[in-house]
């Protein structure tokens, strides 16, 4: 099973990682079987599965339901789980839901979005023995405040702040980065200034890694797929499923294929 080491030993050795999200166990295995590095339980789901138009009603009890869910399937794969909006402000709660998600959710290392004001609930998770993922960019838990998702970091001040954060981050503990809907070259330049792996989302081809939400990289998502986002499934040839597509997926991040400058914002 990968750890936290192997994801990071990874970006040392120049390898790119693939990570996609899942939220059950037959969605799961398709993702094991494929190769994939690490697997996101993102709150995503109030979305994708859920119904809702944002991420922001998922609760603790459903990221713990669907985190041990995909932890009973998994067999391969890092496993990282979202801390769901309104559970993380104040240190002490965000230590016992990180708690929750790792003993309950049986998760390996769990995600917070933002720098700045939660940076102490970050340090107090890490200071009780619990692997931190960060998020920088756009945060989709601060929709309201962001007013609609938007491409974070163009402006210089935004983008130097942004690297600041994610220097901040690392000093505290953090042990991975990911950053999402970002101009490209700020995506490189984030990745070239933390020794930490980060995972791109809308952030260009030179990060670290990449990461999709599975239903829209399948084609299921309904409405508009997101432009940083491609639909493996379709492209395959007649009989090809579900596993095919995730490794479809796996071998263009690898290679540098994924994402193009169509799926890149400037």
């Amino acid at each position: 099973m990968k750890s936290i080491a192997d994801i990071q030993a990874m970006k040392k050795a120049g390898e790119k990682i693939a990570i996609l999200t899942a939220y059950d166990a037959s969605m799961t295995c398709h993702l094991d079987a494929a190769g994939i590095d690490a697997i996101l339980v993102g709150d995503s789901l109030g979305m994708v599965v859920q119904g809702h138009d944002s991420t922001l009603p998922v609760t603790m009890e459903d990221m713990i339901y669907h985190s041990r869910i995909v932890a009973r399937a998994r067999e391969e794969a890092l496993l990282i789980t979202d801390l769901p909006y309104h559970t993380y402000a104040d240190p002490d709660v965000a230590r016992e839901n990180a708690r929750r998600l790792i003993e309950e959710g049986q998760t390996d290392m769990v995600k917070l979005e933002g720098a700045g004001s939660i940076l102490e609930s970050i340090r107090t998770i890490i200071e009780d023995g619990i692997p931190v993922c960060g998020h920088l960019g756009l945060l989709p838990q601060s929709i309201e405040e962001l007013g609609g998702y938007r491409v974070q970091g163009r402006e210089q001040a935004a983008a130097d702040k942004m690297v600041e954060d994610a220097r901040a981050l690392e000093s505290i503990g953090v042990a991975i980065l990911v950053v999402e809907c970002i101009p490209a070259e700020l995506g490189k330049r984030i990745s070239e200034s933390v020794t930490i792996p980060v995972i791109g989302i809308g952030a260009g081809v030179d990060c670290d890694g990449q990461v999709l939400v599975l239903y829209d990289m399948l084609g299921l998502t309904p409405g508009k797929r997101p432009r940083f986002s491609k639909d493996f499934l379709t492209e395959l040839p007649a009989g090809k499923g579900v596993t095919e597509a995730v490794r479809a997926y796996v071998e263009a991040v690898k290679s540098g294929e994924f994402p193009a400058a169509e799926h890149s914002f400037s």
